[in-house]
């Protein structure tokens, strides 16, 4: 029974740390974009509707760097997140992120609009985009 209880503690464990364990989240725009590198306040106020200076592009809410992402940039979990979206659509002042299932999608997404701005795993970053910020 004690084999049991460590073996899920030890997998549980292995469960949590598995996100960070694939490295950084690095910020990325066009190559067209001008060559800006932002802080973690900036990209945050992107992804939170606050400022239009690029257009955000989010992954899917199944993607596990989405919600670290949102964690380290902009101290929010999915629901806060989720609840400011909300109330920027409601008032008008904002339609959410599209949202994307993978890295790939969201280079592509990119690629095709000068404006806008993403965030992919650190191991995914080629030469099809700018990096404008790396998050820890």
């Amino acid at each position: 029974m004690k084999r049991i209880v460590r073996l899920i503690a030890v997998l549980g464990s292995l469960y949590t740390v598995a996100p960070t364990a694939y490295g950084q989240i690095a910020v990325v725009a066009n190559l067209k974009a001008p060559p800006t590198a932002l802080s973690n306040e900036q990209v945050a106020q992107v992804f939170l509707g606050t400022s239009n200076e690029f257009r955000p592009v989010d992954l899917s809410e199944a993607n596990s760097s989405r919600n670290e992402f949102y964690k380290k940039v902009a101290d929010k979990d999915a629901a806060q997140v989720k609840a400011i979206w909300s109330r920027l659509t409601f008032t008008g002042k904002g339609k959410p992120p599209k949202e994307y299932g993978s890295s790939a999608d969201v280079k592509k997404a990119i690629a095709e609009d000068v404006r806008a701005m993403g965030y992919i795993e650190k191991a995914a970053v080629d030469s099809t985009v700018k990096v404008l910020l790396m998050v820890p």
